[in-house]
């Protein structure tokens, strides 16, 4: 007994003398952080108030190294995302910020249920931002090394942020990753993407409904949005479909991915004459647009015919699943044109 308690308090000594060395190196880190800061012509004043909230955060990086890989398919994974409660409280919210939401959509034009649904996915419509400090999130990342260049890219843009007055050091909360916002925008995104709607001087996508939705909106727009089309519908394959027509999941850089949906994309009257057909079993629809046949899972399991739309959604977000479900949730809202 007494042996293992040894072992434990030793183990104890050495966890907090590890500590006490990460939390040394973090400081100097941070110290350079500042004079490379001070070369990019920060204003020393924000460099000292924004540092001076910068601590080391183990749970960042834990929450880095250590993220989930639960086992999905979207038959799981869509009820969990898009429950039921979600489609009525998107409809509601909908209803109730109409006015701003299609006038939003007009100016942008971007129609307003896919504003919703990446508002009621992101943030729960605003509910949940997250409350880690952002700097200190970002220094820590950075330190960490695994992503710093990314990282570091991310600090300076919001330093920028802070410079430029959208929001005050003490509410610059956003995830443990660095996503700000009812929009959960990087620093980067929001510098390229926010919006203020509302005129008053300040992007504010943290408690102003208006600029959040522009600042979405923007996005999609800035990405190639086309509010003539819908995103994509649900297909069934025919038997012995030749699985070398699917945009299969994949670990691509963008470009290629972008190359691999272009080589990938037909005609609705190719798929048509391939034996597509919508998931009802009807015809798919007699319109001049092109698509990609998307396997988010297998061949057994939901396919998708994903128009351009869906390409944005994909900019946003690299993942299959996650833009299936910003589509499903938009569809639950209102029904698409095409």
């Amino acid at each position: 007994m007494i042996k293992k308690l040894t072992v434990l308090l030793c183990g104890v000594c050495l966890s907090g003398s590890v500590m006490a060395k990460t939390q040394a190196e973090f400081q100097t880190y941070l110290a350079n952080l500042k004079h490379e800061a001070i070369a990019k012509g920060y204003d020393s004043k924000l460099i000292d108030d924004a540092f001076a909230t910068a601590t080391y955060k183990e749970k960042v990086v834990s929450a880095d190294k250590n993220q989930p890989e639960v086992k999905e398919t979207l038959e799981t994974y869509l009820p969990k995302r898009v429950p039921q409660w979600k489609i009525d409280r998107a409809r509601k919210l909908y209803a109730e910020n109409k006015d701003v939401l299609e006038q939003v959509a007009k100016e942008f034009g971007v129609q307003a249920r896919f504003i919703v649904a990446l508002w009621g996915l992101e943030s729960n419509f605003g509910a949940i931002q997250g409350g880690h400090n952002v700097i200190s999130s970002l220094v820590t990342l950075a330190f960490d090394g695994r992503r710093e260049a990314l990282y570091k890219r991310q600090l300076w843009a919001a330093l920028d942020i802070l410079k430029s007055g959208h929001i005050t050091l003490d509410k610059f909360k956003g995830s443990w990753a660095g996503a700000m916002g009812q929009t959960q925008f990087m620093p980067t995104s929001f510098n390229a993407y926010a919006v203020d709607y509302n005129n008053d001087g300040r992007k504010d996508i943290w408690t102003t409904k208006e600029d959040a939705f522009a600042s979405i909106a923007n996005y999609l727009k800035q990405e190639g949005w086309n509010d003539s089309l819908t995103w994509g519908r649900q297909v069934q394959l025919p038997e012995n479909f030749d699985s070398k027509y699917v945009l299969v999941r994949g670990t691509k850089t963008r470009k290629q991915w972008l190359e691999y949906w272009n080589d990938s994309e037909r005609s609705l009257a190719d798929w048509q004459a391939l034996g597509v057909r919508k998931a009802d079993g009807s015809d798919l629809p007699n319109v001049d647009v092109r698509a990609a046949l998307v396997m988010p899972d297998d061949i057994n399991g939901r396919m998708y015919l994903a128009y351009d739309n869906y390409k944005v959604f994909m900019h946003w977000n690299r993942s299959y699943y996650f833009a299936t479900s910003v589509g499903y949730l938009s569809d639950r809202i209102g029904y698409p044109k095409i």
